[in-house]
């Protein structure tokens, strides 16, 4: 062995003679012919090979390998060059004994010193293309499931050197191409203790967050990546990293850790170690779930996710009292969990979360709801791993851990560092505080990452219970969260509303609150930074009104800070043309004219004739302009809105063609107005399409697929039949294109580069559905959704408009389809001109009101208000209040009114017949809009 060592760097010695010494001290035939028994031989041998590992056998091997090799070696040299052969036993031949006469940990010591040499240190050239293709050739017989447990007894004592993870990782997948079919059942379950240990110790890939099948690879980017190598000739960190998480991707692995968990005899210990597994890969790598074939198969798995949810509930803790509690209450009630436990529960329920959001996509609402689909005959499996009944608890759990979530976020008190995170702590060799200090920031990391892929999963569900219910009325709603809007005092100050626009969750800011000494204080306390948070990103959980208030009174204090009280402060005045209101308005109330239209508008009024209309503006005359504005901004006649065949709003996708490259700017303006609208507490009448007011709400303004039924319901009927249709799909005749239609004009658009060659197959039909749906519901009208929204923004904020769904927008544009309540309306009802409450012309108007059908109150309350729905929070918030004065005594007169000032002028009607027959007459003919 000295020998070996003194030669190794001198290559003109020959290593021959001292090689050959060593083959005949460990050989079987020197010691056979004296001793005659095979196990005191193999005793003798083991011995002499325990004791030169021990005294640096592998080391030496290591370097002679090294210098006596030429680089340019590979595997297929090895009958050319004898050395090589040589070189090659020796390092394989200690691996095949047992050392049962030696020390009980001899094994251990073995491979621990072959893995320390060869496998835990930057490959040469020597190792990488000689050594390891020679080990896991399978001619070799590479003892894998014995190295294995090896690595996985040394490894524990190693705390984590995530230095030497790339190169054992590579190795440990590379060999397990060849020896994988060969594991018995606990080694596969130790493969998988290895590959979870490994990965999460594996640095972060550079090149990006795809992971590529290798075979993929062209001869380019294989070059590109080998030149990216240390000076001294060593494969960089960067190639060997890309090409564990390839190797981690191919079919052969995929397959492997598939059957391991779709055993019926799967352990809870397989589900952990492949949800940490998987976790890892999405957290630390960036991977998505489309990109890897494991974690794709997964997600369309459904006894894979049911299993995963049933572990999930089942997981439980011991409390101080001895009694176990599931993990799941801990979390929703938002008490600190010890690290052990979240370890156990993170990795599954960020898997869950991920997995399941990730095949809701996929699963089309008829196939969510369960309805029947009949294709030639034959009905379909679902995809769906959970019945509506099974959802409904589902949806109620991981909205409790959200809530919980938030409360871990902004405890009650400053937190401290227990005694069971320090002793964890020291037992993975975290001993000084800046260590230990980076261990809870990454730990606070984990329950922030979990909390989007949670919430994201919660609003999914939330997103279908809207479009079409399945959960009861008031399921969403929390009792333990108690939001009033008196209550959430410091939200409405000035200096604490930007935090609406500037802490979005998903980053739970404060999460890290015990860290961030140096910072500012926030403006707001625990409990209302709590509720901001639920505010924000689970909205749904406080009933509509309270939003409603919520939203209006930011509005008002956001009206008073730019307002003020006083009348006569800085505004903006306009004259109207009432024949050219959008014009007119188009031009003066332009961003370059009025950048700022949360300042109040007084309008003049030109009638037909060019002439002043009668009044002076105190805020009715504007109402009433803007009313109308906005009905001829948004007439289908304007060009700039079409309508479903429901009657829905939706932007023209031939706008552009209508009005040229300025199409961007009118609805920049109409997004504007519609903004002014609810700035004012206006309700009008304009009825849009769902998907449009998601794309509006969106933090992406783009919405999937499950939104073109609102748009199209039949083409979203057509492409639900081709994503089902059993025969052959090329038959159809259909390829990558779209026909508009628009102006009497045909034009046929492609879906993706050469689209027109391309034939919808049944092995790309997924994508062709997807991408007709796209170009339908976003592509074709981005620029139209996105100025709007920049318009909508520009008055009011978007992050106030998202504590509502796209139902309850509608509401706030429009009011809710609920029947008028005549008390709470007479409730609130101002009376003028001589009219009071007990008047007998009174008295006579609320029995003939009260004797009206739903649909005559509703034409009545838009005869005088110009909506037909009554305000969201009652006749109270009615500005102007509802007033009835007095129209003289001319019994010939109509009724009239002055919708600016929500003003009924009522003739002096004593008989109840000619009351009811007039009033009819008015309504229906819409009489009176100019102030008279």
């Amino acid at each position: 062995l000295s020998l070996l060592l003194q030669n190794c760097n001198d290559d003109s010695l020959n290593v021959a003679l001292p090689m050959r010494m060593l083959e005949v001290f460990s050989s079987e035939n020197t010691y056979l012919p004296v001793l005659q028994d095979a196990k005191n031989v193999a005793s003798i041998i083991e011995q002499i090979l325990h004791y030169v590992i021990q005294n640096g056998y592998y080391r030496s091997l290591y370097l002679l390998i090294n210098n006596k090799l030429p680089s340019s070696i590979e595997y297929s040299d090895v009958s050319r060059v004898p050395i090589a052969k040589i070189f090659l036993e020796n390092v394989l031949k200690p691996l095949h004994f047992n050392y049962s006469s030696c020390p009980e940990v001899a094994r251990q010591q073995v491979f621990a010193a072959f893995t320390e040499e060869f496998l835990a240190a930057p490959f040469t050239d020597q190792i990488f293309h000689f050594i390891i293709p020679a080990l896991v050739d399978g001619e070799t017989c590479f003892p894998y499931e014995l190295f294995l447990n090896a690595l996985l007894f040394t490894e524990s004592g190693h705390l984590r050197e995530s230095k030497r993870a790339p190169w054992l990782f590579y190795f440990v997948l590379i060999a397990g191409e060849t020896y994988l079919g060969s594991l018995s059942e606990e080694g596969l379950l130790v493969y998988l203790r290895v590959l979870q240990s490994f990965l999460s110790q594996l640095p972060v890939s550079m090149s990006g967050t795809d992971c590529q099948d290798s075979a993929s690879d062209s001869e380019d980017e294989e070059i590109s990546k080998m030149s990216s190598m240390p000076g001294d000739g060593r494969i960089s960190v960067q190639y060997i990293t890309e090409e564990c998480l390839s190797k981690l991707d191919t079919k052969q692995q995929t397959n492997t850790l598939l059957n391991m968990v779709w055993r019926d005899s799967a352990s809870e210990e397989v589900f952990t170690l492949m949800a940490s597994i998987c976790h890892t890969l999405m957290v630390q790598h960036r991977m998505m779930v489309p990109k890897v074939r494991l974690l794709y198969s997964l997600a369309f798995n459904a006894r894979f996710l049911r299993h995963l949810w049933c572990l999930i509930s089942e997981m439980k803790t011991r409390m101080i009292t001895g009694s176990m509690v599931p993990l799941l209450q801990v979390i929703s009630r938002g008490s600190p969990m010890s690290l052990e436990d979240s370890s156990r529960i993170i990795p599954l329920f960020y898997l869950f979360s991920s997995l399941f959001s990730h095949s809701l996509i996929s699963i089309h609402d008829n196939e969510f709801f369960g309805d029947p689909i009949e294709v030639v005959g034959q009905r379909q499996s679902s995809m769906m791993p959970f019945t509506l009944e099974e959802l409904v608890t589902l949806s109620r759990c991981l909205r409790d851990a959200c809530l919980g979530i938030i409360k871990l976020a902004y405890p009650e008190t400053k937190p401290e560092v227990r005694e069971e995170y320090i002793a964890a702590f020291r037992s993975i060799g975290v001993t000084t505080n800046t260590e230990m200090q980076q261990c809870i920031q990454t730990e606070q990391k984990r329950w922030i990452q979990l909390f989007k892929v949670i919430t994201n999963l919660v609003k999914m569900l939330k997103s279908r219970d809207t479009r079409r219910n399945f959960c009861p009325p008031d399921h969403w709603l929390s009792l333990q969260e108690n939001i009033r809007a008196d209550k959430v005092t410091q939200l409405y100050v000035p200096s604490a509303r930007h935090v609406w626009r500037v802490r979005r969750m998903g980053r739970i800011g404060p999460l890290q609150s015990t860290l961030d000494v140096g910072l500012d204080p926030a403006p707001l306390s625990v409990s209302e930074e709590r509720q901001l948070a639920i505010l924000t990103e689970l909205p749904f959980v406080v009933p509509f009104e309270e939003r409603v208030k919520i939203f209006q009174r930011l509005i008002y204090a956001d009206k008073q800070e730019v307002q003020g009280e006083g009348p006569f402060l800085d505004g903006i005045n306009v004259t109207i043309r009432r024949n050219y209101i959008y014009e007119d308005a188009y031009d003066k109330l332009s961003p370059e004219n009025e950048p700022d239209l949360k300042k109040r508008i007084r309008v003049h009024l030109l009638n037909a004739h060019g002439l002043d209309e009668a009044g002076i503006d105190g805020g009715g005359i504007f109402r009433e302009f803007l009313n109308e504005l906005l009905k001829s901004g948004f007439n289908p006649n304007q060009g700039f809105f079409k309508t479903t065949n429901e009657g829905l709003l939706y932007p023209n996708p031939a706008a552009q063609m209508l009005v040229g490259g300025s199409y961007a700017r009118h609805y920049y303006f109409l997004g504007r107005m519609l903004g002014k609208a609810l700035y004012e507490n206006m309700l009008v009448e304009l009825p849009f399409a769902s998907f449009f007011l998601s794309k509006l709400l969106g933090t992406s303004a783009d919405v999937d697929i499950h939104h073109l039924a609102s748009l199209d319901p039949e083409m979203y009927k057509n492409l639900l039949f081709l994503k089902s249709y059993e025969d052959d799909v090329e038959e159809l005749g259909l390829n990558f294109t779209v026909v508009n239609n628009d102006l009497g004009e045909a034009q046929v658009v492609e879906l993706k580069l050469g689209g027109k060659d391309i034939p919808v197959t049944s092995a790309n039909r997924i994508a062709y559905i997807h991408l007709v749906a796209d170009y339908r519901l976003n592509k074709q009208i981005r620029q139209h959704c996105l100025a709007f929204r920049q318009g909508l923004a520009n008055v009011v904020n978007l992050e106030w408009l998202r504590m509502f769904d796209q139902q309850e927008i509608q509401v706030l544009i429009s009011g809710a389809q609920v029947p008028i309540s005549l008390e709470d309306l007479k409730t609130f009802t101002n009376y003028s001109g001589g009219y009071t409450a007990d008047h007998p012309v009174i008295k006579i108007f609320w029995r003939v009101v009260e004797s009206f059908t739903d649909d005559e109150k509703r034409k009545l309350l838009k005869f005088v208000t110009s909506c037909s729905r009554p305000p969201l929070l009652g006749f109270k918030e009615l500005y102007p209040a509802f007033c009835i004065h007095n129209g003289g005594s001319d019994l010939e007169r109509l009724p009239t009114a002055s919708t600016c000032m929500n003003l009924l002028k009522l003739p002096e009607f004593c008989d109840e017949h000619l009351m009811r027959s007039k009033l009819l007459y008015a309504i229906e003919c819409a009489a009176g809009f100019e102030l008279s």
